[in-house]
Formats: structure tokens, sequence, C-alpha cells
């Protein structure tokens, strides 16, 4: 059987563990992301993180194809180049990520494979997770932002430009306020982003008259469950929200299944119930009996679908036509 080293690159932390050819992760580390340090800092740790789990497999006598990574961040895959990220990660944009791991663990490049991280997420849950066996599957994140992946085939579609799957940067009716859209972080305004997400929700929250000390959107859906009115609505505009785009992609890129992730996912009733009420009633009718499931695999999908890069290798041309310049760090 065939193992590799899945890395799931985020913000906060960094996560990677060894995975093997049927998708099991038999084990996993997790490290603070150094953040505020820079690419090269980041890079460092990543590449001892993955040196100790290669270590540890080897002395199980297994031998580790390579190494898949889900990167925060657009994340050119030919090039194997941080397009451009947000401030959550200070330096990232224009890091090398592929010829700076390999340098740094001694392997060839081609055994490194980056993917974005909610693309890899897809991908994990599409392989051995919620929409396991299917051959096409649509799964959006609603969290700290909104994201999602369209996996057709087994491998995600990243688009032309490696943006594909930015799902909280489009229209949605909910984000106004007063007739006035609502500002999103990616600079626009009125995105599914800025009412849907877990930031949104407390937004939305204060700007029904709610109290500042509310402090986030678990403190938000608390109070829901307790019957405060300002609460329950600010949670029901975020997940009508969300529901409704969802069903709006369903409309357009008509997926075998629908995968829900992110930690809204797992806020139970109050939010599933009325996202999959509107969800549903946005659907075409032909769609009308479309599976709409929880994403399984939890904190370790990123994981997986990053190892399945190397695993189950896509043969696909180079998704861009514009070479990138790729600075050494």
């Amino acid at each position: 059987m065939m193992y590799a080293i899945g890395v799931d690159l985020g913000g906060t932390k960094t996560a990677a563990g060894l995975v093997s050819g049927d998708g099991t992760v038999l084990f996993s580390a997790t490290v603070p992301t150094l953040n505020r340090e820079g690419g090269a800092a980041i890079l460092d740790a990543t590449a001892a993180l993955v040196s100790s789990l290669t270590a540890r497999a080897e002395a199980e006598g297994l031998d580790v194809a390579g190494v898949g990574v889900g990167s925060a961040g657009v994340i050119d895959t030919a090039q194997g180049l941080v397009i451009s990220s947000t401030d959550a990660i200070l330096g990232w944009a224009g890091t090398a990520l592929t010829a700076g791991l390999a340098t740094r663990l001694g392997l060839p490049p081609s055994s490194i494979q980056p993917v974005n991280d909610v693309h890899a997420h897809a991908l994990g849950e599409a392989w051995a997770g919620a929409a396991a066996g299917t051959g096409s599957s649509l799964l959006v994140a609603f969290g700290t932002g909104v994201g999602g992946s369209f996996v057709l085939a087994g491998h995600p579609v990243l688009g032309h430009r490696f943006v594909g799957g930015h799902v909280g940067h489009f229209a949605s009716p909910y984000a106004y306020d007063g007739g006035a859209p609502v500002p999103c972080v990616c600079g626009g305004s009125g995105h599914v982003e800025a009412i849907a997400s877990g930031p949104a929700i407390r937004e939305a929250y204060l700007r029904l008259g709610g109290a500042r000390s509310v402090a986030d959107a678990r403190a938000v859906f608390a109070l829901a469950g307790a019957g405060d009115a300002t609460a329950s609505e600010a949670v029901r505009l975020g997940s009508a929200a969300a529901g409704q785009a969802v069903g709006g992609l369903a409309n357009i890129l008509d997926p075998q299944v629908v995968v829900v992730s992110g930690g809204l996912s797992d806020a139970g009733a109050a939010w599933w119930g009325p996202m999959e009420s509107a969800l549903r009633a946005e659907l075409l009718p032909t769609l009308s009996g479309l599976p709409v499931l929880p994403a399984k695999l939890g904190n370790t999908a990123a994981m997986v679908g990053a190892a399945r890069l190397i695993l189950a290798p896509a043969s696909q041309p180079a998704l861009t036509s514009q070479p990138a310049r790729i600075p050494q760090l």
C-alpha cells in the first residue's frame, strides 16, 4: 500500500498526518502556524513537522511517496506558488511553496503537490468522506469565512487563475442593511460571506440592536438557543443566506451531492434547518432530490485530500497560461 504525508496549513495551525492508500490517517501532529513571521519561517516549521512524521513512518517500515499540501491562500498548483493570501498569514503571498519545501526536505519538487486548503478539504470528503463514491460533489464550508470547491471526476476544479472556489464572494440579497450593501472582507460589498460567515452573524446581531458585549457567533447562537429574538433573527438571516447561496450554486453546477462543512455546520438544527430549507427552496425542480450532507471527516479532511494529490495524482495540464516567477525562500 502507498503512503503519503498530507498537510493542512491554515492561518492558526498546521496539521499533518501519514495517510494510507485507502484514505486512513495513521498518525498526525499539529504545530502553530507562524503567521506573523513570514513565508520562510512557515516553510521551516512545516518542513520540520513533515520530517518528524516521515521519520516515524520509516521507523515503522512505511515508505512515504510524497507530500501533499492544502494551504491557505490562492495557490498556483502548476508553479507551486502562493499567488495571494489574506492578512491572516503575513508574508505568505509570493512564497515558493513547492520549491521551498522540496529544498528543505531534500526531495524533488515533483514529490510535493500543493493546492488551496478548501480544495483539499473537498477532495478528502470526495475520496473518503461524505461524498465518497460519487462522480461529482460540491462542498461549501461556512466558518470564519465562506469557501467551496467543486470536485469533478476526482479532481477539484481550480479555475484558469486558480481562484475557483471563492463562493463567498458573489452577491447575496440578504447582505444589505437598510438598502445599502454590507461591506465584505474582500473589499467588495453585498457578498455571501458578508452575511453568512460566523463573524458576519455577529455583525448582523449588532446591526439588529444586539449588545456589543456578545463576543462572537458562538455567543449569538447561545442567546438564540435561550430565546433571544435578536440573536435568533441574526442566525436566521445567516443560515438562510447560506442555504440560498448553496442552492444557487447547485443549480449552476448540478453536482451529484452537496456537502456542507465548517464550524457553522456543527451548530446544530438552529443553523442546519433554515439553511437546508432555503437551499431546497432555491433548487430547480429537477434537483429536488439532491442529497445535502454534513461533512464526515472533520479536522482530517484537508490532510486526507492533500495526501490524495500524491496517492492519485491528476493527469491534467497546468491550468494557467501565465508562467509565474518563483522566488526562492
